[in-house]
């Protein structure tokens, strides 16, 4: 029960970060957001040092834990780190046909259903749902962590904004498509698919970080 509360409230605060709803700079103090969750102190901090080893946020002396700001560098070698991994994965997965997707198209249908409820955080669930099950498919658990570590350091700022919206919109048949190459066994077609589905969102990424590093920065407490 503990470790499950704890995996939620990472999710809650990684849902946060990683969409720019926490900006750099936020401190996240344990007993305060234990007590705005209405849980132990004990499951949070848990969850925060978590986040803190997967480099979101760092811990403060007397403080609490600060959300890290990105840089452009940063986002770029997450791009091309997870471009590598998942496109070796999806071919795996093309290669044996698909084997290993089956019910894999619930997490789709959730994809398109928070889309269509304009709901950024079960968006980002749901899309992670997708993506592990399909990385798990080509049989590599190693492999599966990796990738999973990798989208779980990457900011999706500006996945809000118009061009994020256009992006999350187009991103809903990908899913579908993803699924039906493989089973397909179109290697070729699945990885080039797989590769325009990530890189797709890096210049959106970067133009807000580019944009939030001009910006006057905010008197923080």
């Amino acid at each position: 029960m503990e470790k499950n509360l704890r995996e939620q409230i990472v999710q809650h605060v990684r849902s946060e970060i990683i969409s720019g709803q926490s900006a750099p700079g936020k401190m996240y103090s344990a007993p305060t957001l234990a007590a705005d969750l209405g849980v132990s102190t004990t499951p949070v901090r848990e969850a925060l040092l978590e986040l803190a080893r997967n480099g979101l946020i760092e811990p403060m002396r007397n403080r609490g834990f600060k959300v890290v700001e990105p840089t452009l560098v940063e986002l770029h070698n997450l791009f091309d780190l997870r471009e590598l991994i998942e496109a070796r994965a999806a071919e795996i997965v093309a290669l044996n046909r698909g084997k290993g997707l089956d019910g894999i198209e619930r997490y789709a249908d959730e994809v398109g259903l928070a889309v269509d409820n304009d709901d950024v955080p079960a968006y980002l669930e749901a899309d992670r749902r997708f993506h592990h099950a399909y990385i798990a498919a080509a049989g590599n658990a190693l492999m599966t962590e990796m990738a999973l570590g990798l989208r779980d350091k990457m900011r999706l700022y500006g996945i809000s904004s118009r061009a994020g919206r256009e992006r999350q919109v187009a991103s809903v048949a990908e899913h579908y498509r993803l699924v039906e190459l493989a089973r397909a066994g179109k290697v070729e077609e699945t990885k080039a698919l797989l590769k325009q589905h990530i890189r797709t969102w890096e210049p959106i990424f970067a133009d807000a970080i580019h944009k939030n590093a001009r910006a006057p920065s905010p008197l923080r407490a």
